[in-house]
């Protein structure tokens, strides 16, 4: 096991290496540089950035030295905990990031923990009761999730809990509870509007891993070990959740490395559409801006989450399944 987790981790850190060098690719794809936005930004302001001023800032960020040179001074910075500095919000991206990363955090968490807890019950009693009732309603509802847009969703639903209720379900916070210093009453507020972001977050997740749960739990449950097993008189209930939800479960745990990033990318429409406080639309601001320190940071996160949460899965999947740890080896 302890070689299994050395290997997974030197190939994490490689993989999050190359992820760096793409975000710096990335950054740079647009015309000019952060220089040439900063002066646009003045200009709008009514500031005039002289040619001389600009080659010493183009000198001081080191835009003159070669690629390599750029990347290096940058991933250095990064690694210090110094991600730049944001011209949309005027402030460093470390500040920037740091005044929505909680609440990006609860609500990604939140939608994670939704999903496995509705789509493994839900595909396991599919997969056992297969073209049933239960079964049919599950599929409808799955595709529907699939089909429907995230925002309409978050649209319609915060409509019906205003129209009936009078509950406004957009921000994460009540009114004067956003700057208040955290308290009790401030952490209840926020779990009420947490809800309603959650569920729709998880909306399509959850419809996904239904039916990779109820497919693969479907394929375990054919398998000659679980006839031979309920031949011997083993209950039903210990013969499918011993050994065939656990294998069902592989590509379940696999796809959850995925969701990670969904945090912040499928978040930024959503968090659009209910005007809530995360880095999403903090990202979609800074492309807007083409905040490039901003948004890059964004990106080398989100690429990061995607190597955590793959390094996490193989590691569960080992624990889960001993036979991927004997392949390994």
């Amino acid at each position: 096991m302890l070689a299994f987790f050395l290997r997974r981790l030197i190939y994490a850190v490689i993989a999050m290496w190359a992820v760096s060098v793409i975000s710096f690719v990335i950054i740079n794809l647009p015309a000019g540089d952060f220089v040439t936005t900063y002066i646009a930004t003045q200009l709008n302001t009514g500031n005039i950035i002289l040619e001389d001023e600009a080659e010493s800032l183009r000198e001081f960020y080191g835009l003159n030295d070669p690629v390599y040179v750029q990347y290096a001074k940058w991933i250095t910075r990064i690694l210090r905990g110094e991600l730049g500095f944001s011209f949309e919000f005027n402030a460093p991206v470390r500040t920037v990031l740091s005044m929505n990363l909680l609440n990006t955090l609860l609500l990604g968490t939140g939608a994670i923990i939704f999903i496995w807890i509705v789509a493994i019950p839900i595909g396991i009693y599919s997969a056992v009761k297969q073209y049933s009732i239960g079964d049919y309603v599950a599929t409808f509802f799955g595709y529907l999730g699939l089909a429907i847009p995230d925002f309409l969703i978050a649209l319609v639903v915060a409509y019906l809990i205003f129209d009936l209720t009078g509950f406004l379900a957009t921000d994460l916070y009540s009114a004067g509870y956003r700057t208040a210093p955290w308290s009790f009453a401030k952490a209840i507020d926020l779990g009420k509007h947490l809800v309603l972001p959650v569920m729709i977050l998880g909306t399509a997740g959850t419809a996904t891993l239904i039916r990779i749960m109820r497919a693969n739990l479907l394929d375990e449950l054919k398998k000659p070990y679980v006839t031979t097993a309920r031949a011997k008189g083993v209950s039903e209930f210990q013969l499918i959740m011993k050994y065939p939800v656990r294998y069902a479960l592989n590509p379940v745990i696999s796809l959850t490395a995925y969701i990670l990033p969904f945090i912040i990318s499928g978040s930024v429409i959503l968090s659009t559409v209910l005007d809530l406080p995360t880095i999403g639309r903090d990202f979609l601001r800074a492309l807007t801006a083409q905040d490039v320190y901003l948004s890059g940071a964004v990106i080398l996160f989100s690429g990061w989450l995607t190597i955590i949460g793959t390094f996490g899965s193989d590691l569960l999947l080992a624990w889960v399944d001993p036979r991927i740890r004997l392949e390994d080896d």
